[in-house]
């Protein structure tokens, strides 16, 4: 009953978390002057017509003549029921232009994640295992080498040889391709690579640091004299506790790359997902998307720091559920 209640708890205040944020976000939409009443007392004017008029006129067709509390609720319902406005951009629902994006996305994170989370942790431990020998240095230089250097950066530099020098690559990403075919995994193989380098650089060091504490530790030499397997005795008596505080660390980077640096590695892939529909729609000042775009993200992080406890609380038993 202690895990059970434990996670109830846990997905009820992820619950409030999002709602104080929509609230907040809604608070920040009315108190910011609407784009769409601005344009139409600009038009108004320089047609010669009464503008307050066109202001008025315009609020009445968005619905903002209605009381506070009324537009509250309905932003609210419709925050939970995805119905999320209206993306003039694209021409379309805004629920919809984020699917679509996400189609995208999916694509190359994905693989990143999975890549990172293999990679990272063993690289630490593998490094760990050779604590300051040539093969540590070249482990720790490999992981820092994509964390140090911009992921934008990189990317062109890696585009400009396999793109545009060599050809092994499209310089324009290509939709029409299939997910599961050749192409999409050559096309998608330069940005996951970026993603993974720069990913693995602060996950490798916590994972070093971490499992350099339990590599002569008693439990572990006991587990050598018992004639234990050396595969087992890293993966197993070292890594798991390892990833205990490893997780914590692992999902804070991987949300502030998805957030931050997949944007700008979509932007120079010409990747149409989150990034470049975020992006695309700041440039073209479309509100609703921008905003379904930042709920997406928070919800994203959300939900990430919600697993991040739950994974956290079944990697260590010595965790009490009763006393949580």
């Amino acid at each position: 009953m202690g895990m059970e209640w434990y996670i109830v708890r846990r997905v009820a205040w992820a619950a409030i978390v999002t709602f104080i944020i929509v609230s907040i976000t809604w608070g920040l939409m009315m108190a910011a002057p609407n784009p769409n009443v601005q344009q139409a007392v600009t038009q108004a004017a320089m047609a010669g017509d009464d503008p307050e008029e066109a202001a008025e006129r315009a609020e009445e067709r968005l619905g903002l003549d209605r009381p506070p509390h009324v537009r509250y609720m309905d932003y609210v319902v419709g925050i939970y029921t995805f119905h999320w406005g209206w993306s003039d951009s694209r021409n379309q629902p805004v629920t919809e232009a984020l699917l679509e994006s996400l189609y995208y996305t999916a694509q190359y994170s994905v693989p990143w994640t999975i890549l990172t989370i293999l990679i990272g942790p063993i690289v630490g431990l593998y490094s760990a295992a050779n604590q300051y020998s040539w093969k540590d240095h070249v482990a720790t230089g490999f992981a820092f080498f994509g964390y140090a250097i911009p992921n934008f950066f990189f990317g062109i530099i890696l585009l400009l040889i396999f793109g545009v020098t060599l050809e092994w690559i499209p310089v324009i990403y290509n939709t029409d391709v299939g997910v599961f075919s050749v192409e999409n995994a050559i096309q998608l193989s330069v940005p996951v690579f970026v993603l993974v380098t720069g990913s693995i650089g602060g996950i490798m060091r916590v994972s070093r640091n971490e499992s350099a504490e339990y590599v002569n530790a008693d439990f572990v030499k006991t587990a050598r004299a018992k004639g234990v397997s050396t595969y087992k005795i890293y993966f197993q008596h070292i890594l798991r506790p390892t990833m205990v505080p490893l997780s914590t660390t692992m999902v804070s980077q991987l949300l502030a790359l998805f957030t931050g640096a997949s944007l700008l590695v979509e932007v120079v892939f010409s990747i149409p997902g989150l990034g470049t529909t975020l992006f695309r729609a700041i440039t073209s000042q479309d509100t609703s998307l921008v905003l379904g775009s930042t709920l997406f993200f928070t919800f994203v992080a959300t939900i990430g720091n919600l697993l991040q406890d739950l994974v956290y609380t079944m990697l260590d038993p010595r965790i009490s559920f009763e006393d949580r």
